[in-house]
């Protein structure tokens, strides 16, 4: 993925200041992955997934990856940064 397009998707938000809803979707994205190891998913099928519109998935997704959680591959769907 060319670091330009890599560089308009990351969104900078403080743990501190995401909204109760991001929250929420942050912790069922991460337990999503804890429970089912090796887990990839595309925004699309991570929105479909847990019943999320696009702009709270893009954001939960991000902060997971601001937090080292998550990683994007070259085709940019979303993985864990370590497995297990």
């Amino acid at each position: 993925m060319p670091s330009g397009a890599d560089e308009k998707d990351r969104i900078r938000i403080p743990a501190s200041r995401l909204c109760a809803h991001v929250q929420h979707a942050v912790h069922r994205i991460e337990a999503e992955y804890r429970e089912m190891p090796g887990l990839v998913l595309t925004v699309s099928q991570a929105k479909r997934l847990l019943g999320l519109d696009l702009a709270t998935c893009k954001v939960a997704l991000a902060a997971l990856r601001q937090r080292r959680f998550l990683k994007r591959s070259a085709n940019g769907a979303y993985l864990r940064e370590q497995p297990g």
